[in-house]
């Protein structure tokens, strides 16, 4: 390994960008995203289920051999799905799993590796015409597009298909942003370039009545989300036009549900939850807002505030791709995404007691 002195600094650099990326909601929401660095043979990456927002205050790195991760996915092995089975467990001073998507990042041949859920990437992203919507404003730049594929060993298999072009930057359907170059410096660069390249200009959304939200929410399991911006996705009637057609990228799966629970005219949160069957994380007002369930995650109010910034720079014209039946089923019968959630559940356990 490298002398200490020098990548130990390269990492606490690491970190700093990684909590920078963490603290901007349009690039990171929750437990989402994750930032990497290769060393020697390791590669050091975001343990799973933490926020890039903690980067700087908590031990949230997590080192990884990269040979054998490699070899596993280049053999198909399913093996590479379990990624904490390759940890250096002499360096792992915080004992956590690295994150889901440590393939990806072993994967690409740069040293750093920055992979994040741009908002404005994913309202691109999920558009059937992404490569000609992109292609234009990414000019210049080695990039490649890869059609959707379930975050972990499918995704790192689709990578692959680009490793020979050695691209820079990697636009995941369905998902999100990867840049990746061989210094911190370079790659935090890279990332500010392609979000400003890809930026879009949101609609702006009516306000929200918090004074009808909270005549719906009183004896009900339900509350106002943690951020004022999420009402946008209720708010505006293009963006709930476009929320009604389906999920549109994994981490809403996991965080909100399957799709959008959307209220009928008149209907109350009684009348949504007893049509669903269940209570929804989350649950739509047309025209005057969203409501939370009491016991929501933060990631799950973080991903609320995502779909409405998502959503509203997507054109109401736009053909998007949603995820399909077989595609939730993969995310949600999904080892490491349960091993995420159940973290996230005991987190939110912590702040309440």
């Amino acid at each position: 390994m490298p002398e200490a002195a020098g990548w130990q600094a390269e990492l606490e650099q690491l970190k700093a960008v990684s909590a920078r990326i963490g603290g901007d909601p349009l690039l990171t929401q929750g437990a989402g995203g994750n930032t990497s660095l290769k060393v020697g043979g390791a590669l050091w990456i975001k343990a799973s289920g933490t926020w890039l927002a903690h980067a700087a205050e908590r031990d949230i790195m997590v080192p990884v051999e990269m040979a054998p991760l490699v070899a596993a996915v280049e053999a198909v092995d399913p093996a590479a799905e379990q990624a904490h089975q390759f940890t250096v467990a002499a360096l792992n001073n915080s004992g956590l799993r690295p994150s889901i998507e440590t393939t990806v990042h072993a994967l690409m041949p740069q040293r750093v590796v920055l992979h994040v859920h741009c908002v404005d990437t994913i309202a691109y992203a999920v558009r059937s015409d992404c490569v000609g919507q992109v292609g234009p404003r990414l000019a210049g730049l080695k990039w490649a597009y890869v059609p959707y594929a379930r975050p972990g060993l499918p995704l790192a298999l689709a990578i692959a298909e680009h490793r020979d072009k050695r691209p820079d930057v990697l636009i995941l359907a369905n998902h999100g942003l990867v840049v990746a170059a061989n210094t911190v410096g370079e790659a935090e660069a890279l990332l500010d370039d392609v979000k400003a390249r890809l930026r879009i200009v949101p609609r702006k959304a009516p306000e929200a009545r918090n004074d009808k939200l909270l005549q719906l929410a009183a004896g009900t399991d339900y509350r106002l989300p943690r951020s004022e911006a999420s009402h946008a996705a209720a708010t505006d009637a293009a963006s709930i036009a476009l929320a009604a057609k389906g999920s549109l990228y994994p981490d809403h799966v996991i965080f909100l549900g399957t799709g959008s629970a959307i209220a009928r005219e008149a209907e109350d949160v009684a009348g949504v939850v007893a049509r669903l069957g269940a209570s929804p994380v989350s649950i739509l007002f047309p025209g005057t807002g969203i409501l939370m369930r009491n016991d929501a995650t933060p990631g799950a109010d973080a991903m609320a505030r995502c779909l409405a910034d998502v959503l509203a720079r997507i054109p109401d014209n736009a053909p998007v791709r949603v995820l399909t039946a077989e595609e939730h089923i993969q995310l949600t019968d999904w080892d490491a995404e349960k091993y995420r959630q159940d973290l996230a559940r005991k987190a939110a356990a912590k702040k309440i007691a």
